[in-house]
């Protein structure tokens, strides 16, 4: 016999992060921090477990950590779609890193957002039972 799966809540997280993902912009990035307050969540190691098991399909290049830095074990791959794309690279003298003040991006707000997840059916964190950013306003 199968065990129980769990309520739709984490498959609905995923489809929300994977939403968030494929509307950045080719040259910009978001934060796994980013993405996670995009969706009115602080989960963004949710969003990293999102991106290891589905960003395959999605532009994962483009969600970076906090210090502009690309995914992990992923940096040569990463830099080859920055420099296509023309994302601002900042160049040190041992390693390099994305200009977040130039590349960083944020989705729009509004009606006609895909990223928009006001719908109180929505979890604005499947796997923390702290309230949310936007709970709070």
């Amino acid at each position: 016999m199968a065990p129980a799966t769990p309520a739709s809540a984490p498959d609905d997280f995923g489809a929300a992060v994977a939403d968030v993902v494929r509307s950045i912009p080719p040259g910009h990035v978001m934060t796994y921090g980013d993405v996670a307050a995009a969706l009115g969540s602080r989960a963004s190691r949710a969003v990293g477990k999102v991106m290891a098991h589905e960003g395959a399909d999605l532009p994962w290049w483009r969600v970076v950590r906090a210090g502009g830095h690309p995914p992990l074990h992923h940096e040569a791959r990463a830099l080859q779609h920055y420099r296509a794309e023309g994302t601002p690279i900042v160049a040190g003298t041992t390693a390099w890193r994305l200009d977040m003040r130039r590349a960083r991006w944020s989705p729009p707000t509004g009606a006609d957002d895909p990223t928009d997840r006001d719908d109180p059916g929505f979890p604005r964190d499947p796997f923390c039972s702290r309230p949310g950013p936007s709970d709070y306003l």
